[in-house]
């Protein structure tokens, strides 16, 4: 497995956690499942918090940094490693 690879899989991780993490927050999770909604909040808020400073909440409170921050992952951090490590050689 090549370096770009792995770095492309844990993208699609990362995209992963997202989603899980915001289907997560449609419900009040208690008990485990509360322990890992807060560790995936460790791990994506940092992300999640730099579209939220930018993109209004719209409606009744519907918060769509989740879907900008998933488009920037897919639409210029993916090729953008895409393109690095072609030029490295990798």
């Amino acid at each position: 497995m090549s370096l770009s690879t792995l770095v492309q899989q844990i993208v699609s991780f990362y995209e992963l956690l997202i989603v899980v993490y915001v289907l997560m927050s449609w419900f009040h999770p208690s008990g485990v499942l509360m322990d890992m909604y807060r560790i995936l909040g460790t791990l994506c808020d940092p992300y999640l918090n730099v579209f939220r400073r930018f993109v209004p909440i719209i409606g009744g409170g519907l918060d769509i940094s989740p879907i900008v921050g998933l488009l920037v992952l897919d639409y210029l951090i993916r090729p953008l490693l895409a393109t690095i490590f072609k030029m490295l050689g990798v």
